[in-house]
């Protein structure tokens, strides 16, 4: 696995591994580019460490979107952390040309050097998880606040 340039995988404060910038990025910096391997809703696969994507793909019958791809993370981007007040997000684009996915990570705002870059994940409300971002606008729970409302029972009382 290629050594993403500016930035070092280290033990976490916020969960397990994390990835920490070696030198500044300023808001609106390309941070990192992400590198994986595609996969389609019918393919057995384990995304714990997949984005969930867009059907890029046009579904073949009727050219409309396809069904959601997962991009399966092979690089440090797997060990970016979510955080519900996070210093990243990530972009994505298809390639039709290789059919395939590019997807970059973008700094929100300023990161300094030693600072843990982050992302929210935005979880489906049916995988939605506790959350420990330990951030000033930590939600509670690692959840897509639009589906919110379909969080299960125990999950729902975790909210801020």
């Amino acid at each position: 696995m290629p050594v993403l340039d500016g930035l070092k995988v280290v033990r976490s404060a916020i969960h397990g591994y994390g990835v920490i910038a070696l030198r500044p990025f300023a808001e609106g910096d390309v941070v990192c580019w992400g590198d994986g391997v595609l996969y389609r809703e019918e393919d057995d696969f384990d995304d714990s460490y997949s984005l969930i994507l867009p059907g890029y793909e046009p579904d073949p019958k009727t050219g409309e979107e396809g069904p959601p791809l997962f991009y399966d993370l092979v690089c440090q981007t797997r060990w970016i952390n979510h955080a519900c007040d996070p210093n990243t997000y990530v972009d994505t684009d298809w390639d039709a040309a290789t059919r395939t996915v590019r997807a970059w990570w973008v700094a929100t705002r300023a990161i300094a050097v030693g600072e843990e870059l982050t992302y929210d994940y935005e979880f489906a409300a049916d995988v939605a998880e506790p959350c420990a971002c330990g951030s000033k606008g930590c939600r509670g729970v690692i959840v897509d606040m639009s589906v919110a409302d379909q969080l299960a029972p125990e999950l729902r009382k975790l909210l801020k």
